[in-house]
């Protein structure tokens, strides 16, 4: 697990931190991140039921019904609305809405899996979802098919293009002095992440 706030970097484990909560204090606003596959939804819906707090899903706010998508000027209010509260967990990438989804955030996590996982992980989720038939989200009617998993928009050939890239655009976006407010956790496993949710579960 790596751990940034500001421009210092340290690596460090969970024998050291003892307890992320006593390391990062009161936290009620999280931001969860990560290429396609790497678990952003599933790991940020259980620290939210952990923190008794919102569970805020960005890609429900942006797909309409059919796969239709918003222009910024109806996404962006949905995000606003969505993170007025004084507490929430939210997942999702869309560079962006950083400054609108990070304006009062307090930590980031970013699950940094490595590809063969998050390209398993991405496929054998598309498989379920096609199989099952089940609406990703209420009252959107859409679902996955075998037509997205194998055409241009996939999300399996999406979460390969995008997770070099990812990882530069991450560690850069750590380094910007634009977001010295917030402390970033990166995770590069699925044993790291699972350490941090049953630490945070243990002192909660």
């Amino acid at each position: 697990m790596i751990v940034a706030q500001r421009d210092i970097f340290c690596t460090v484990s969970f024998t050291y931190l003892a307890s992320v909560k006593t390391l990062f204090g009161d936290l009620r606003r999280v931001s969860v991140i990560g290429t396609s596959g790497s678990g952003k939804s599933t790991f940020a819906r259980r620290l939210a039921a952990m923190m008794h707090a919102p569970h805020i899903e960005l890609d429900q706010l942006y797909w309409g019904p059919e796969w239709t998508e918003p222009t910024d000027d109806v996404f962006f209010p949905k995000i606003e609305t969505a993170l007025s509260g004084d507490s929430w967990v939210i997942d999702g990438n869309y560079t962006r809405t950083q400054p609108i989804k990070w304006a009062r955030v307090q930590l980031v996590i970013w699950l940094d899996f490595p590809l063969w996982l998050t390209l398993y992980r991405v496929t054998t989720r598309a498989l379920s979802r096609i199989l099952t038939q089940r609406e990703l989200w209420p009252g959107t009617g859409n679902r996955e098919t075998w037509a997205k998993l194998f055409g241009k928009d996939s999300i399996v050939r999406w979460s390969y293009d995008t997770h070099a890239s990812n990882i530069v655009k991450y560690e850069r976006t750590i380094a910007d002095p634009r977001y010295a407010h917030i402390t970033f956790i990166r995770l590069c496993s699925p044993r790291e992440a699972e350490w941090f949710l049953r630490d945070w579960s243990a002192h909660s």
